[in-house]
């Protein structure tokens, strides 16, 4: 009984080594999509990614020797990718401690389908897992083509977006709005003028619940759907794209006109939704 007790713990020790945050450094971005105009400047959407090799690094360090990785050739299917390029796919089976995962992963060739593939399956043992977490990441660049570099480090716009939440949680603290009983929250929800860029620093609050909102105006594949979602998934509070003549609708309601309403959606916006992100 001790001898299976410690054997559980050894395994559970493991599990909690392979989907520990990686060391800094090794997290890399790069652009998903084209580039959108906003405010007569270009804005693209960038990433969070690893390198297959971060990931073979974390299996040799805390299983090194017990881990295995098997590809299998998928058949190609009638299909482009954006960029009207033929696609390929591969199934990776990695197994580690006799547990299997697998996942299936698309590239332009073989190589970068199957290491898609391989680090898809290495998520599902917890590799890499926070970069899911990661909001959305929108950099100014120097045009609109497809090889449109940003004019700031990713990493560095996103490690101050997250700074400013911060910031503003903060003081949300300070002053203590947080005691405030939820019933008690205004469902009027105050929505800023134009926006000043693509950072969704006029991220409004949640209508029924008082939470931070996902801004989905740059990524929504839907123009009817709605413009901002609660984050909280419990909570089914949402805030629809105004119309004309109105305010843009929380839950349903309306009011005001439209001087009142929320920043533009950009033409030519990504036709990438946010569950279709894929932080490798």
């Amino acid at each position: 009984m001790i001898a299976r007790h410690e054997t559980h713990m050894d395994k559970m020790d493991i599990w909690s080594k392979l989907s520990a945050p990686l060391p800094p450094g090794v997290i890399s971005w790069r652009q998903d999509g084209k580039p959108v105009q906003r405010d007569n400047k270009y804005v693209a959407r960038f990433v969070a990614y690893i390198d297959a090799n971060t990931v073979r690094e974390r299996l040799d360090s805390v299983v090194p020797g017990e881990w295995d990785l098997t590809l299998e050739l998928l058949p190609t299917l009638a299909g482009q990718d954006e960029n009207g390029e033929q696609t390929c796919s591969f199934k990776a089976r990695l197994q580690i401690l006799g547990v299997i995962r697998e996942d299936v992963g698309t590239g332009r060739d073989y190589k970068s389908a199957a290491t898609d593939a391989f680090k898809r399956a290495a998520v599902r043992f917890g590799i890499a897992h926070e970069l899911y977490s990661f909001e959305q990441n929108w950099v100014k660049v120097d045009g609109d083509g497809r090889y449109a570099k940003p004019l700031e480090d990713p990493a560095t716009v996103y490690a101050r977006r997250q700074a400013r939440a911060e910031a503003g949680e903060r003081t949300r603290a300070e002053r203590g709005e947080e005691q405030f009983p939820m019933d008690e929250v205004r469902v009027e929800t105050k929505i800023a003028g134009p926006a000043s860029g693509p950072l969704a620093l006029d991220e409004p609050s949640c209508p029924k619940c008082g939470g931070r909102m996902w801004d989905n105006r740059l990524s929504k594949r839907n123009p009817k759907a709605p413009d901002f979602k609660c984050r909280n998934r419990s909570c089914d509070g949402v805030i629809w794209p105004a119309k004309p003549g109105q305010r843009p609708s929380v839950n349903g309601s309306t009011s005001g006109d439209v001087t009142d309403a929320g920043p533009l959606v950009p033409e030519g916006e990504s036709a990438v939704t946010e569950a279709d992100q894929i932080p490798f």
